[in-house]
């Protein structure tokens, strides 16, 4: 199997592996009215079966159907006759009954040997059970049908599928507590098929979802394996046959062969004088004379010995009482190694899918086929007392199917539509979210307009906030600094040495009391510089005075590089009195009230900013940094001259865009869909951080959830029931995107992570979710890619350039783990800016690292400025 799946062919495995291009299983919401044409099935007649499929178990509706002998002359003529034979009967068929003319869907049972390269698609190998019609071997055989009904044209039907009766089988079995995932049929010949990942079958060359496998197990012959079962019976059925060397599983198990095999053993019993007084009959020395029935009938015990006599004596043999027993055991014999030999198959199969989908028990049901099954009640025992022994970590439910030809046929029919249509809806849902070059080259246009009218001091949703860093790290910087990071309940109090060619950090971490952050401002700052000399203790710090660089990661106005107006208090802090205040002030009259301590507070540092000045340090090319975590923003180094707010011709000026806002004009109203407006309308600001909010980590997982609360009420997602975790906001975390996108988690792999949110859902509903996703966050990147695409145009324009090498320095949870996201915004520079070479670089520590850095290019340029 596994070499068949990989595509080996040297050694040429026994086994063929086709992939049938079913990629999903019934789910129990399949409706409508279907036909099925079954042609080969039944030997030289076609049958055509009009099938309702309810949806529900409690309203089932018996299919109707009609049988068409099939001429002689057409089995023998030219195929254009055969198929313009099918095409009256189905024509005939519906005239019959008052059926609309609309699209009526079909499904194709043609059981030849065919080459199926799509649910439609199937070429025709070679013809058996006495059909020869011309033209057709080679040929699309779904084709040459559309063609004839074409022809016809009497009906408007869709031939959706082309399905083997093995799988109509799996299809068509009644759905119960666990999937119906394997089908194992024994009918005159053998096979199965199952449900495998679709990144194991090199011939899809695909990495999602499943696909339904016809295993052809009947040619199944390895020497290892079969080699110290095989019998000499087994030997002389395959000499006899019509095709020796070929089958030989099949030759062990179907019901075709089990007769012969039977009659074998009696006639070598017979030449030894075991049985029947040594004495054959013509009839018992005559290839198939015991049939299946037969065997069936004398195996049976509960009629004892008397159906076997009369068997016996009308093959012309005189039976004492215990050669009848002796027979009863032959036909046991021989049945029972058939099911056993079945079940070791079957067995291979599970475990193959508990291993692949790496579950420790593994709970499957089998649907089950085949006049085999029909006629030996033991048959079916046998084979799960052995799959038992065989597969023990598999828990297997054995359910028969019913009229696999036909049901089965019309619910693949009927899952090839649905998922068709659900398709189409998912298609139709994120096709806004598929934004084209030309989309994207606008967006990048309006952000370029919006920031020169922010530059100039205009209306614009860009603030284009001048830090007042007028430089970045040229690696001559040398000392100690002291960074303070404060953003949020836990703040961070930093010791950075700068070296030549390395940075080191000694941080200590501590903790605001909500008594703090919500009591007066004064008690907030005290605490706070209360840590700083707690930190100055530990490090040995204590008396000296080390310039220092302040994180502060609160909406403020800069009005200077050591100036910084808070505007508003954010994330849960409400300490009076600092709103409207300089916070680096208020920093330093704490600082003075505990007198004996020095500190010397050179620069309030935007976190933005930190990021572009941390790698800075380590490309001196880096003048764009960018944040895509919680929120998002970007800053970069402008021409002094373009910036109205501050005086001055010559040299740079490093701007906070607050690009998170860009779009609170209305500008983006094209791109916002109507799950980007619900999730703006529930938030605690609408219409407000337009581009964040289709960009950043706060709000990614709730695009998503909203997408899917839609498909779900269309019914396409978890058939359509309406889940109460999918209602509870913020259930669905940014972070699940990037779990969920991850290469290399499987399928099953994303269902977990679903169902751990209390979703049930199918291998469909996550590729359908992963899809989503997939959607929303590649998105996200290309429209952060279109601003830094705008921002480094503006840079290479500012200074007169052909052509600009730049670096960005990025920080941020979404950028730094969504497994696409980087490449993805990359991949978008490169498109809008081709005459930019912008390199990416990860930040280590910009709150931290990069605040040091600021206070450490401010020393340095105090330094020139004095020389």
């Amino acid at each position: 199997m596994e070499q068949a799946l990989k595509g080996q062919d040297s050694p040429a495995p026994s086994v063929r592996m086709l992939p049938t291009y079913v990629r999903s299983t019934p789910h129990g919401t399949e409706q409508g009215d279907f036909l099925v044409l079954e042609l080969g099935a039944t030997g030289a007649s076609l049958r055509v079966l009009w099938v309702t499929l309810t949806g529900t178990k409690e309203c089932r509706v018996e299919p109707r159907s009609r049988e068409f002998v099939i001429p002689q002359e057409v089995i023998l003529g030219a195929g254009q006759q055969l198929f313009d034979f099918a095409a009256r009967c189905l024509s005939e068929f519906l005239d019959a009954y008052p059926v609309e003319n609309q699209g009526l869907k079909l499904g194709f049972n043609f059981s030849f040997p065919c080459h199926q390269t799509g649910l439609d698609r199937s070429t025709l190998i070679s013809w058996t059970k006495g059909f020869r019609c011309s033209g057709v071997e080679g040929q699309d055989v779904v084709q040459l049908l559309r063609d004839a009904i074409q022809r016809q044209g009497t009906y408007r039907i869709d031939v959706v599928a082309m399905v083997n009766d093995t799988v109509g089988t799996m299809m068509g079995c009644e759905l119960g507590t666990r999937p119906c995932e394997v089908r194992l049929i024994v009918d005159t010949g053998t096979n199965a098929c199952y449900m495998e990942e679709a990144r194991h079958v090199a011939a899809l060359d695909e990495d999602r979802g499943r696909t339904c496998v016809s295993i052809e197990w009947g040619s199944f012959y390895d020497e290892d394996a079969l080699g110290p079962v095989l019998t000499t019976f087994d030997s002389a059925l395959d000499r006899e046959s019509l095709t020796p060397g070929a089958q030989r599983f099949e030759k062990m198990i179907g019901g075709l062969y089990l007769g012969e095999l039977v009659r074998l053993v009696l006639v070598h019993l017979t030449q030894h004088g075991v049985l029947f007084d040594g004495c054959a009959s013509p009839a018992l020395l005559s290839q198939g004379c015991i049939l299946l029935d037969h065997v069936a009938e004398m195996e049976d015990t509960a009629t004892g010995t008397a159906r076997v006599h009369t068997i016996l004596q009308d093959l012309g043999l005189s039976p004492r009482a215990s050669d009848a027993e002796l027979v009863q055991y032959v036909c046991v014999a021989v049945c029972t190694r058939a099911a056993q030999l079945c079940a070791a198959a079957l067995a291979a199969v599970l475990s193959r899918l508990q291993h692949s989908r790496e579950q420790q028990t593994l709970q499957v049901a089998v649907a089950t086929g085949g006049r085999v099954f029909e006629r030996h009640p033991r048959f079916l025992r046998i084979l799960k007392e052995t799959v038992t022994l065989l597969a023990p970590n598999c828990d297997v439910s054995f359910i028969p199917s019913v009229d696999g030809g036909g049901r089965g046929v019309a619910m693949v029919t009927a899952v090839a539509a649905r998922l068709a249509a659900h398709r189409r809806i998912l298609e139709e849902t994120l096709a806004p979210f598929q934004l084209t070059l030309e989309q994207l080259t606008v967006v990048q246009a309006q952000m370029r307009e919006a920031m020169i009218r922010g530059l100039q001091g205009e209306a614009s949703s860009l603030r284009m906030l001048p830090t007042y860093v007028r430089a970045t790290p040229d690696g001559s910087e040398r000392g100690d600094f002291l960074a303070l990071d404060l953003g949020g309940t836990n703040f961070r109090v930093l010791l950075v040495r700068v070296a030549e060619g390395s940075v080191q950090i000694i941080n200590q971490v501590y903790s605001i009391p909500e008594c703090r952050a919500q009591g007066s401002g004064q008690k907030l700052f005290d605490h706070i510089v209360d840590c700083i000399v707690d930190f100055q203790k530990r490090q040995g710090l204590s008396g000296q005075s080390l310039p220092l660089g302040f994180t502060f990661s609160f909406p403020c106005k800069q009005l200077g590089l050591d100036q910084g107006i808070l505007l508003n208090w954010t994330k849960g802090f409400n300490a009076s009195g600092c709103e409207g205040q300089d916070v680096v002030y208020l920093l330093r009259e704490a600082i003075r009230r505990r007198q004996a301590v020095e500190l010397n507070v050179v620069a309030i540092v935007n976190d933005t900013v930190g990021t572009m000045m941390s790698c800075g340090y380590d490309d001196p090319r880096c003048e764009m940094g960018l944040i895509v975590g919680t929120g998002t923003n970007a800053c970069y180094m402008e021409e002094l001259r373009n910036v109205a707010s501050v005086p001055g011709d010559s040299g740079l000026m490093c701007i906070n865009m607050e690009w998170g806002a860009f779009g609170d004009d209305g500008s983006l109203g094209t791109l916002s869909t109507r799950f980007d407006t619900s999730v703006d309308q529930a938030s605690i600001n609408p219409g407000k951080q337009r581009f964040e909010k289709m960009i950043s980590g706060m709000y990614l997982g709730e695009i998503v959830r909203h997408i899917l609360l839609h498909l779900t009420n269309l019914g396409v997602l978890f058939r359509g029931q309406k889940t109460q975790c999918l209602q509870a906001r913020d259930i669905f975390k940014t972070k699940f995107l990037s779990e969920i996108e991850s290469d290399s988690l499987a399928l099953r792999q994303v269902r977990a992570i679903l169902e751990d949110l209390g979703l049930t859902l199918t291998s469909d509903d996550a590729l359908m979710v992963l899809e989503v996703c997939q959607a929303v966050s590649r998105r996200a990147a290309q429209l952060c890619g279109a601003g830094v695409a705008a921002v480094v145009e503006k840079i290479r324009e500012n200074r007169g350039l052909q052509e600009l090498t730049v670096s960005v320095g990025v920080d941020g949870t979404l950028y730094k783990l969504h497994p696409h996201f980087s490449k993805l915004v990359s991949a978008t520079v490169r498109k809008l800016a081709p005459q930019c070479t912008v390199t990416f670089l990860q930040s280590e520590d910009g709150s931290g690292k990069g605040a040091a850095l600021v206070t450490a290019v401010a020393c340095r340029l105090t330094q020139m400025a004095h020389v």
